[in-house]
């Protein structure tokens, strides 16, 4: 299968995902954000989720921080920044 040929299967969900400003690279971090919310659940401090999270992904914890809140953001809002 060609790249365009996938484009074209998915071309109505990518082009509201880019609407709404969801980034594609976002999608790696998935199993970080259900991780992030299996911990908050547990009880553990923000900080300290943040952290681990960030070794365990291998990114900087500004990243974590940016993760969350876009992950959180309701779409429209995403939309008019």
């Amino acid at each position: 299968m060609k790249v365009i040929e996938i484009l074209k299967l998915n071309r109505e969900l990518l082009n509201i995902c880019r609407a709404v400003g969801i980034r594609m690279d976002d999608v790696r971090y998935i199993e970080l954000y259900n991780d992030y919310n299996r911990l908050l659940a547990e009880g553990e401090k923000t900080s300290y989720i943040v952290a681990a999270l960030a070794e365990k992904y291998g990114v900087c914890e500004r990243t974590v921080y940016d993760l969350i809140r876009r992950f959180k953001a309701d779409c429209n809002l995403l939309a008019e920044e």
